[in-house]
């Protein structure tokens, strides 16, 4: 086989077919949320004197987050299980952000931003890691190439 065969070959190979969209959709914005979160605790945290403890959660939900990403390059059942399980700890995690910021906005340490627009960030990371645990359950099985 010449090299214009094996190029072929690698460009057929590579294209992204219907079936296969939709994972890499949500693997894409599976890793836009999890570096927005090492990045937003990172500004939120940066010289506020917050305890490690509360620092190093996000980058654990959000480590997790992206081995689920970088695993769901091969679709398989462990593979989908670690994805929707990412998805679903920083969903939980988030959860009692999100509602603790809202209920007793006071106790929250906002660290380098407002109270009012962590809850809101907090708030949209929430509905994006639900939305995500319920896209990453609901994948539809992908046909044998």
């Amino acid at each position: 086989m010449g090299a214009t065969g094996r190029i072929r070959r690698i460009v057929v190979a590579s294209e992204i077919s219907p079936e296969g969209f939709d994972v890499l959709f949500l693997r894409l914005i599976a890793i836009i949320h999890a570096l927005s979160l090492i990045v937003g605790e990172t500004f939120r945290s940066w010289g506020a004197g917050r305890h490690w403890l509360f620092v190093v959660d996000d980058y654990w939900i959000a480590g997790l987050l992206l081995l689920g990403a970088w695993a769901m390059r091969m679709d398989s059942l462990r593979n989908r299980a670690l994805f929707a399980a990412g998805w679903g700890a920083n969903a939980g995690m988030l959860y009692g952000s999100f509602f603790g910021k809202l209920v007793e906005p006071a106790s929250s340490d906002a660290g380098n931003f407002s109270v009012g627009l962590l809850a809101f960030l907090v708030g949209l990371a929430f509905a994006v890691s639900v939305a995500g645990m319920i896209a990453a359950i609901l994948l539809p099985p992908r046909t044998p190439a």
